[in-house]
């Protein structure tokens, strides 16, 4: 018979446009599926709670969808340094498939593990990933890879066709005999005491069949509106993939493919589609700039931003953490976090900003909560937005762009209605007043049920001052440089 092949899964849980499954069946041996949960190799980026409470979604979705291909899925837990070479040799089988990885950590193990398996005698046979273009396919016209958004987008664009997408294998061939598999539900990847996931579990529903019916239902009824409404919170006008992608229950080019072909069709949809490709787009630049800049989780991409002057305040940070900074749309925004693993994108500005720069805090200590509470914590695309936001980053936001939170939410939630739905002590605040509480008459306050500093926080600075403040940080920064 002949040798089985591993087909080890990582950040691709699905079936369908998986280039290493696809290749992997495609041999016509038998293939082993394997989840490898691997604490140590990411260090600190351990995946974080939400993170874990999706994966364990996920993986319950993929070994199904693996059951209906006639095979199952194989767990194991522990370092995969380790683990993968035993499984290997333990089924005999003659090469591992899987999708390349861009992390820093998963560039060094695929490295490791490509010679520690070769010395055995199997092959590590790594295929495109998670992304519509691998790191080194573009390139500026001197040949250095881009820096700057905006020309790096132009180039996608331009780059042609993605290819044909992949099927899902009807079947798999099964081996002989399989490994032994550990238990899901032993990796306690689900919170229990407290079960601080109830929000999650009514908001979403992981895996590659719930990943593909997202973007149906985006495609059919919120694509032809996308550009328009894509910065509101309070409306559902975005396309919410992002927690799927992360996890790779669907590829970004089943995305671009699905919104192309449907503007293509429907001409109406073209200018939506177009935005949602450049969204798209603005993740798959974050990869590419993690794999030049491995440290941009960590380190300012800008040399003069390491000597930045952050002010470091523990009970700031866990003001702006628990939604209790009396800003109405920051407490909005960081409120939903915590109660759905997500936040919108305009909002996520609003709040970064917000610590960053009217509070000074290290934009580290942010991406780090993203990191706990995001089903959609993605290492590059984390650093790089908030990079972005406090200017540090190689194609960032200009230092002196401070959003003022109040008017932020005056031309995006101009309703209220995102507010009042995560802030609901304010839910009774006539509209002009609802986002700037402090600046309302006592009498409506009192009918509104609002005592300020005991229902709800005085704002913890003053946005003018604060800005003042963290422009002449910057300017002192910049005139040092």
């Amino acid at each position: 018979m002949t040798a089985a092949v591993i087909m080890w899964f990582r950040n691709d849980l699905r079936l369908a446009d998986n280039a290493a499954l696809h290749a992997a069946a495609a041999t016509g041996a038998p293939v082993i599926p394997v989840f490898i949960l691997d604490d140590a190799a990411p260090g600190r980026w351990r995946a974080g709670g939400a993170s874990r409470w999706w994966l364990h979604g996920s993986l319950r979705a993929l070994a199904e969808s693996l059951a209906t291909a006639r095979s199952r899925l194989v767990l194991a837990h522990g370092p995969t340094r380790e683990v993968l070479p035993r499984l290997a040799a333990e089924s005999g089988a003659a090469s591992v498939y899987c999708s390349r990885a861009y992390e820093p950590w998963a560039i060094e193990l695929e490295a490791d593990l490509k010679v520690s398996l070769e010395k055995s005698g199997i092959a590590l046979k790594r295929h495109r990933g998670a992304l519509l273009f691998e790191p080194e396919a573009l390139r500026t016209r001197q040949g250095a890879p881009f820096q700057v958004y905006t020309p790096f987008a132009r180039a996608a664009f331009a780059a042609g066709d993605l290819g044909t997408l992949l099927p899902p294998p009807r079947t798999l061939e099964a081996p002989k005999r399989w490994p032994t598999s550990g238990k899901l539900a032993g990796w306690q990847l689900t919170p229990t005491k407290p079960d601080w996931a109830s929000g999650l579990m009514t908001t979403w529903t992981p895996g590659e069949k719930a990943a593909q019916q997202r973007l149906d239902t985006f495609v059919a009824q919120d694509l032809a509106h996308y550009r328009e409404r894509r910065d509101r919170p309070d409306i559902a006008a975005t396309s919410r993939l992002s927690p799927h992608l992360h996890h790779g229950e669907i590829s970004p080019r089943q995305c671009w493919q699905r919104a192309r072909a449907h503007a293509a069709a429907h001409p109406e949809c073209a200018n939506g589609a177009d935005a949602f490709l450049k969204e798209l787009l603005w993740r798959e630049f974050s990869y590419h700039l993690l794999v030049q800049h491995p440290s941009l989780p960590e380190r300012p991409c800008r040399e003069p931003f390491v000597r930045f002057p952050w002010k470091r305040d523990a009970e700031q940070l866990a003001a702006w953490q628990r939604g209790r900074t009396g800003y109405p749309i920051v407490d909005a925004g960081m409120r939903e976090l915590w109660a759905t693993g997500w936040m919108h994108s305009r909002v996520r500005m609003i709040t970064g900003s917000f610590l960053v720069k009217h509070l000074l805090q290290p934009w580290q200590d942010g991406e780090a909560w993203f990191w706990d509470t995001l089903v959609d914590a993605d290492l590059a695309n984390n650093a790089t937005s908030w990079q972005w936001v406090a200017g540090s980053g190689v194609d960032a936001a200009p230092y002196f762009r401070i959003f003022n939170p109040v008017k932020q939410a005056e031309t995006f939630d101009h309703s209220g209605d995102y507010v009042r739905k995560w802030c609901p002590e304010l839910a009774k605040l006539p509209t002009p007043q609802i986002h700037a509480p402090w600046d309302a008459p006592a009498d409506l306050l009192a009918a509104a049920g609002i005592e300020l500093g005991r229902t709800y926080p005085h704002p913890m600075v003053e946005h003018k001052a604060a800005r003042a403040r963290a422009l002449a940080a910057f300017e002192r920064l910049k005139q040092a440089d």
